[in-house]
């Protein structure tokens, strides 16, 4: 095979993976926890991402509901590099009484609202990256 044609092969190949490179930068939500208490709800969000400093990190979580109205929100004001995964926790986040599923999403500074969102399930005790105390 002469260089021109593996040449054209890896820049098809480029071409292919592009979609998938371009979301390899999106915010990892790891893990939830939960827990009920008198004030509401107090919920911990483990994020993982490629900070690269001030220009692209993970700047923010929310818990939302089903139709997408804001539960709750953190803010994230500086990047974790070297803090890998990491975790932050909110007060105070007001769920409605019988409410049994909400969403956590997470933002970063270039790419917005990850697609990678964590349903929890409010009924259940844990699921799979989240707890739920009471």
């Amino acid at each position: 095979m002469g260089k021109h044609v593996v040449r054209q092969y890896g820049i098809l190949l480029g071409l292919l993976l592009l979609p998938f490179t371009a979301q390899a930068g999106d915010v990892a939500i790891r893990y939830a926890e939960f827990l009920h208490n008198g004030d509401g709800w107090r919920v911990s969000v483990t994020l993982q991402h490629a900070d690269s400093g001030w220009e692209h990190y993970a700047d923010g979580w929310r818990v939302v509901d089903a139709k997408g109205s804001v539960l709750g929100h953190r803010t994230l004001y500086h990047p974790h590099v070297e803090e890998q995964p990491f975790t932050r926790s909110l007060s105070n986040v007001q769920i409605p009484a019988g409410l049994k599923t909400v969403i956590v999403e997470a933002h970063d500074k270039v790419h917005g609202w990850s697609p990678d969102r964590l349903v929890v399930d409010l009924s259940r005790s844990q699921g799979k990256r989240y707890k739920i105390r009471r």
